[in-house]
């Protein structure tokens, strides 16, 4: 979990105990820890460190710090004792998405963020001891890398056969009814479930607000019955240590992955049969244009979490599964690095190294697990290109520079970032056991 002070950690395991320990357990009495001060000041570092902008009220780190974060607290904790807490509207920005569409974001002002966060801290632990293996989507200790090499392996093991699911403005159409009926299976506390619901109302009559820090603990317990659909269907179909069905969900984005053997093909009907029953239930349509079904061993590619999944047979003859980085995600990439040379075209070339370099250590090291070589190449050229052309134009000259200026310079001189080695997944169940073999080896050698 989060690291936090030990008498908040020390209540979020015994919350997450007794919910492992009794399935059926409804909580009561927790609104009163979301209200403490330690809750709160927790809270008000989570939020600070995710480093999002202002709210509609305008109001910012620095301005809430000038007047006192303790001040600025209490008050919050006043209006949540005294239930005279009241949500401002969200603050809507829409940010471009691949095709030409628009995401709509609802940031909620730093206030509202706060409280938010101190809810996810006391009502999170019930939940993650419901949610299933198969689901990653911003949960504690579970990365998109887990996630990823979950479906590798299971592609590997010959669940070649890929549903890949697109719900239709999943976000947007999450049923309010459904989702306070689902967390009060396990919250019996009448604070908590009027908290809820007045966050989820400033919203609208519908739908999640993708911005909002609680956001997707909300939309993990809205799906946590597909995921239970899905193991369920893993269990009942498994041959010894062979699994006919594999699974990975990130958010709303879900793969499903099928044996290819054709004595398997009733299994891929049926299970997606299965899921459009779970989803009509919770009121969430699914793109049928964009809902497929892949075959690896058919030379087909489907993406997921910003990689391209497909088949590669290797000089040996050997049948593997190759991840590389799906090529809009490199292209918004470029883009992104294209805006900051052009924006900074009249500033030394060493304060746009430093706005670069953490952009591209930030995409290098999310890629860096796959197949990446070839891109990671293509990018590193590119960038080095960019910088050269920008030291030749702020000489009035032409060209790249390749005589005056040579590579060892640029990146041990200008620090231009150039770590781009490929650093494979390894679960932390593997590496420990990594670690015990080679320290008994090393005994024996000794």
């Amino acid at each position: 979990m989060t690291k936090i002070p030990i008498k908040l950690q020390d209540l979020r395991r015994k919350i997450y105990t007794k919910a492992k320990a009794e399935p059926e357990w409804r909580f009561w009495g927790i609104y009163v820890h979301v209200c403490k001060m330690e809750t709160l000041e927790e809270a008000y570092k989570l939020t600070k460190r995710s480093n999002g902008a202002p709210g509609i009220d305008g109001v910012t780190f620095e301005s809430i710090e000038a007047e006192g974060i303790r001040k600025y607290l209490q008050q919050i904790r006043h209006e949540l004792i005294t239930k005279t807490y009241s949500p401002n509207r969200n603050r809507r920005k829409e940010i471009p998405k691949v095709g030409g569409k628009l995401r709509t974001l609802n940031i909620p002002c730093i206030r509202d963020r706060i409280v938010q966060s101190a809810l996810k801290l006391i009502i999170e632990p019930i939940f993650e001891s419901d949610f299933q293996d198969g689901s990653y989507g911003y949960r504690p200790k579970r990365k998109a890398h887990e996630a990823i090499n979950r479906v590798a392996k299971a592609a590997i093991k010959g669940n070649t056969k890929c549903i890949d699911i697109d719900p239709k403005s999943y976000f947007d159409n999450v049923r309010h009814h459904i989702l306070m009926e689902k967390i009060s299976k396990r919250v019996n506390d009448k604070e908590i479930m009027h908290l809820i619901k007045l966050i989820l109302k400033v919203g609208g009559k519908r739908g999640i607000a993708q911005g909002s820090p609680i956001s997707p603990l909300l939309s993990n317990i809205y799906l946590n019955e597909v995921d239970k659909m899905l193991e369920k269907a893993k269990e009942v179909t498994k041959e010894g240590k062979y699994q006919h069905i594999e699974y990975a969900r990130w958010a709303d984005d879900l793969v499903i992955l099928i044996d290819r053997h054709p004595k398997w093909e009733w299994l891929e009907k049926s299970v997606y049969k299965r899921l459009q029953e779970e989803l009509a239930k919770l009121k969430v349509e699914v793109n049928e244009e964009k809902t497929k079904v892949i075959n690896l061993k058919e030379r087909e590619t489907f993406s997921f979490l910003g990689f391209d999944f497909r088949e590669k047979i290797t000089k040996q003859g050997k049948w593997r599964v190759q991840t590389t980085p799906q090529m809009k995600a490199r292209t918004n990439l470029l883009q992104k690095l294209k805006e900051v040379f052009r924006d900074h075209k009249s500033q030394p070339i060493w304060k746009v190294i430093n706005i670069i370099n953490p952009i591209l250590r930030g995409w290098t090291n999310y890629f860096r697990i796959g197949n990446s070589g070839r891109s990671f190449n293509y990018v590193k050229r590119w960038v080095e290109k960019r910088v050269r052309r920008n030291l030749m134009k702020a000489r009035k000259a032409k060209g790249f520079g390749w005589e005056r200026w040579s590579s060892e310079w640029i990146y041990k001189t200008l620090s231009l970032y150039k770590d781009y080695r490929l650093r494979y997944y390894v679960p932390k169940a593997a590496l420990a056991q990594y670690v015990i073999n080679f320290g008994k080896e090393s005994a024996r050698k000794a």
